[in-house]
């Protein structure tokens, strides 16, 4: 399920011109999540923000995982939807390397990234350690964990798991989106035929 609802009011708002636009392609959506409310309050949300590559440097998407952070509730005709830990989510910085490397677990090329080991992300503030790796048990689907370690804090960790139906589109999505990660959106001054 597309989750709408964790959008900011300005975001949900915001008029179309307002997104990143192409002549070639129009309105260019940048943002998508998927929520997984758990009456246990166990649950999880993942959010994806495209940024495309500009000039000469490519591009890359923030993959942020979040925590639940409140259980739906009832209450005479009074619906209070599952909330998320959005302010402490963990953001991973997914270049074209590491996006491959997801894309490769999709395919069936491996059962997980680095055999298992993952990935290492090191910033100035924090080490991050990212793990893809597809699963039959105890449910069928693909899970993305982070665990991040700031150096002046304590480790945080969380993890999504994709039900197949969602590996379906967001793979497809992530392949398609492997074009304007590595050339930009087109533009009316940068046409698409070869101009030699």
């Amino acid at each position: 399920m597309i989750d709408t609802a964790t959008a900011s009011v300005s975001e949900a708002d915001a008029p179309v011109e307002t997104l990143p636009f192409s002549p070639v392609y129009g309105p260019w959506p940048d943002r998508t999540s998927i929520c997984h409310p758990s009456p246990s309050g166990k649950g999880s949300a993942i959010r994806f923000e495209l940024h495309p590559a500009r000039g000469r440097i490519a591009g890359h998407i923030f993959i942020e995982v979040a925590r639940q952070k409140s259980v739906a509730s009832v209450q005479g005709e009074v619906t209070t939807f599952a909330t998320f830990d959005w302010e402490n989510k963990i953001c991973c910085k997914m270049g074209l390397g590491d996006l491959a490397q997801m894309m490769m677990v999709f395919r069936g090329m491996q059962e997980s990234i680095q055999d298992g080991k993952g990935l290492f992300h090191r910033s100035a503030k924090a080490n991050t350690v990212i793990k893809f790796s597809h699963q039959i048990e105890p449910r069928p689907g693909y899970m993305f964990s982070a665990s991040c370690k700031p150096f002046d804090g304590e480790l945080r960790a969380a993890f999504f798991v994709f039900h197949p139906e969602e590996a379906v589109w967001f793979s497809t999505a992530l392949e398609a989106a492997m074009g304007v990660l590595v050339f930009g959106v087109p533009s009316a001054s940068s046409p698409l035929e070869n101009p030699f």
